[in-house]
């Protein structure tokens, strides 16, 4: 299970390092297909191409960076969920302030060909008052 675990540490790290280089390639093969993203006050955000289209349409507009502090994480053979405390910034390419969004996410994980995809994600983050991080757990 120690192996899974530092697996799925290692996904979340390389996730925050692919999506602050653009690197769409990459965040695709860290998902399932079939993958669900759940966002506050917004319909779900369904499959892989969804997803990776609107990520490609902000990357045109905006530079993304992330801090994530993984609270927990549960393996069960080939099922994984993981709670992290993330704060994201988005920076405009051209004018304006950057936007700081925090909260909790809650990913649910595969095991897919020896490899762990997300195929869940609750993502719980809010937009912070003028850029500046919660400091609630």
């Amino acid at each position: 299970m120690q192996n899974d675990e530092q697996a799925i540490r290692d996904l979340i790290a390389d996730w925050q390092s692919a999506a602050a280089a653009g690197e769409v390639g990459r965040l695709r093969d860290m998902m399932a297909e079939d993958v669900v993203f759940l966002l506050p006050g917004q319909v779900p955000m369904q499959g892989r191409q969804a997803f990776l289209a609107a990520f490609e349409d902000g990357l045109k507009h905006y530079r993304i960076a992330s801090q994530a502090e993984i609270k927990e994480i549960d393996v069960a053979a080939d099922l994984a969920y993981c709670w992290t405390k993330l704060a994201v910034t988005v920076t405009p390419h051209q004018q304006g302030l950057p936007m700081q969004r925090c909260g909790h996410v809650l990913t649910i994980l595969k095991k897919r060909d020896a490899r762990w995809v997300i195929v869940r994600d609750a993502n719980m983050l809010t937009p912070q008052p003028d850029g500046t991080p919660a400091e609630r757990s």
